[in-house]
């Protein structure tokens, strides 16, 4: 559903004052200046307005906001609930029974003036597909979108967005190109991540060199480009199930910065067979060991578990000794054993949040064999085998 003029709903706390607007003015108090009572659009404080207005109504009316998402708001009754999410002025709601949903719109616009859109098929962008097998998500409209802007006519197509043999660094002595459509492409690319995990490595790689980009650089884009157009129509799956596990997935690429041999930590979390979080990002410190590069990343891992069984709490869902899988073993023994803690004296205190953790048992790390390690896709080149393994285990595939 959708809020007409959301932000004219807002009332505001402070004092406002605004010049007569053109069309409008007092020509015989022309220096006069009008008082708002209730918020307009350009205002800064327009938003957090119309939030309070809101929220102040469904709280009136039995719903529960959110600990964790103050944007989520759920109603109960008897064994049946109502999930209402808000975005500015779009409003995504969901239920159990269908009587809810009713009762909520005639609720919303009896007090807002509004409009119904029905089931949800397009949102910031996202092309949603609902069917009795679960859910779709994809931005096949966007990536068409992205290959007529850039130009990209190839006819070939790449089995993976980067090659194995190729190496990206600083290229200093390189041809440099266009840094302005150099950072054009690879913000593109970086919204079309939000359905599309298989190609977050090499963008946050490619996202590096946004300085001073050299003809290196562009071509490892052109190739991520090559590979979307062979796969226009993959996406994410969510399968219908009752499987409600949570679980993590955490690997390094050690030493794989070729410029200060930082190493990459990428991580993926599964709320049973769905793949609804994962990040790819180069850690802060150089690792002195791949046991310390991957003793990090499931550092990084276990916040965000942590983070989502917080929100999931919201959702009436609680979990315990959530499991990340690691395929060092080296790694899962400084987290596990604190005989070993004179050996890891030079890891910053703060990743060995993980460790207290593991011993509260909110958090489970076990080992994992390196060909069932998820996680491998946001750290390192893959081949063409491994790679589509992978990307069809995390959900990615082809949307008619």
């Amino acid at each position: 559903m959708d809020v007409k003029s959301a932000f004219l709903n807002g009332i505001i706390q402070e004092e406002v004052y605004v010049k007569q607007p053109p069309g409008f003015e007092n020509f015989s108090r022309p220096n006069d200046v009008y008082k708002l009572k209730k918020a307009m659009y350009g205002l800064k404080q327009a938003p957090r307005a119309w939030y309070d207005r809101l929220s102040s109504f469904l709280l009136q009316n039995g719903f529960i906001r959110g600990k964790v998402d103050t944007t989520l708001f759920v109603f109960e009754k008897g064994q049946d609930c109502l999930l209402v999410q808000i975005y500015v002025d779009d409003t995504i709601i969901g239920a159990t029974n269908d009587s809810l949903c009713k009762k909520f719109s005639k609720l919303m616009q009896g007090e807002f003036e509004m409009s119904m859109m029905g089931e949800l098929n397009f949102f910031l962008g996202l092309q949603i597909k609902q069917c009795q097998e679960g859910i779709y998500i994809s931005q096949s409209k966007y990536t068409k979108e992205l290959l007529k802007k850039f130009g990209i006519e190839e006819r070939r197509t790449v089995s993976t967005p980067m090659a194995t043999n190729v190496k990206i660094d600083k290229d200093e002595k390189g041809k440099s190109v266009d840094e302005s459509k150099y950072r054009g492409m690879i913000g593109s690319l970086l919204y079309l991540t939000a359905s599309r995990p298989d190609i977050l490595h090499v963008v946050c790689l490619c996202a590096r060199f946004q300085r001073n980009p050299k003809e290196s650089h562009m071509s490892a884009v052109k190739r991520i480009f090559i590979y979307l157009k062979g796969t226009i129509q993959y996406g994410l799956f969510y399968p219908k199930n009752e499987n409600f596990s949570l679980k993590g997935y955490s690997d390094s690429d050690y030493a794989g910065n070729i410029d200060d041999r930082k190493s990459t930590s990428g991580s993926c979390q599964f709320l049973g067979d769905c793949l609804v979080s994962w990040f790819s990002k180069k850690q802060n410190c150089v690792s002195l060991s791949t046991a310390e590069a991957e003793y990090i990343s499931a550092v990084f891992c276990c916040t965000q578990l942590l983070w989502m069984k917080q929100t999931l709490a919201d959702y009436k869902c609680s979990f315990e000794n959530v499991p990340i899988f690691c395929d060092n073993i080296f790694a899962i023994n400084i987290a596990q054993n604190p005989v070993h803690h004179h050996r890891t004296k030079h890891i910053e205190i703060r990743h060995h949040f993980l460790r207290n953790c593991v011993s509260k048992r909110k958090i489970e790390i076990s080992f994992v064999p390196s060909q069932d390690q998820l996680a491998d896709i946001f750290t390192k080149p893959l081949s063409s085998e491994t790679f589509a393994s992978i990307r069809a285990r995390l959900g990615i595939m082809h949307i008619e």
